[in-house]
């Protein structure tokens, strides 16, 4: 059996994968879920929010397995699980991304999506003034985030999400290197109705590097919520 950490997305919370873990734990699986600094579950002063903090945090799930575990992110998780896999990939068993941000070394997630034109979501969001955090209306999230998830869901998910997602881990270049982070197994979980990364950008991620596996799911942004168990058996 293997070990799980699941890692959020941007204005999320370990509450993201309540409804997938599940039935990774009823397979015999065991299960981490972390809050990155700024979420709901672990909050921070917007300052304090960056990409080396969230990959920190990654990082001290991993020591604390005994053995490998697998990695799983969602959208802006990409980023760091692919941060933590290149401090210590002999901890990782493989990588697992879900519609999350696959980027070659240098490149960062704001850059990522402004060149996704077939998404508007980053055009729908609202900055502050000192461009150090972003906010997304109500209406935005349903939108472009849970157009396929069931109303309950929305309603227990609203109330979770950070209301100000800080932009530095957006704008943070990645360090990568072939030697370590290349060397991790890699699995891509591709969302064909997504509306916030574009199925065409989940497609130029992929061929960023070796995927040595790719499945489709005909979900939104949000598949954790939308078909979680879709999610999970293709994470086994």
């Amino acid at each position: 059996m293997s070990h799980y950490i699941l890692v959020h997305g941007a204005w999320e919370g370990s509450w993201a994968w309540e409804f997938t873990a599940p039935y990774l734990t009823a397979k015999g699986h065991t299960v981490t879920t972390v809050d990155l600094p700024g979420s709901h579950g672990n909050p921070q002063e917007i300052s304090k929010v960056t990409l080396a903090s969230y990959a920190d945090t990654v990082v001290q799930a991993l020591r604390d397995v005994d053995g490998k575990a697998i990695l799983a992110g969602h959208s802006l998780a990409g980023t760091v699980i692919s941060e933590a896999a290149e401090q210590l990939p002999e901890k990782v068993e493989k990588l697992i991304y879900v519609t999350a941000f696959l980027l070659k070394n240098g490149d960062n997630a704001l850059a990522a999506m402004q060149r996704d034109t077939e998404s508007k979501f980053l055009s729908a969001i609202t900055f502050s003034d000192d461009q150090s955090y972003a906010s997304a209306s109500e209406e935005t999230v349903r939108a472009f985030a849970f157009h396929d998830v069931e109303e309950a869901r929305i309603q227990h998910s609203l109330p979770l999400m950070a209301a100000q997602q800080a932009t530095a881990p957006f704008v943070a270049g990645i360090t990568v290197t072939e030697e370590n982070f290349g060397s991790v197994p890699k699995i891509y979980l591709r969302t064909t109705a997504d509306k916030m990364i574009s199925p065409a950008a989940q497609d130029q991620m992929i061929r960023n590097w070796n995927v040595d596996q790719v499945f489709d799911l005909d979900a939104g942004h949000f598949p954790t919520l939308s078909v979680p168990e879709k999610v999970a058996r293709f994470m086994m």
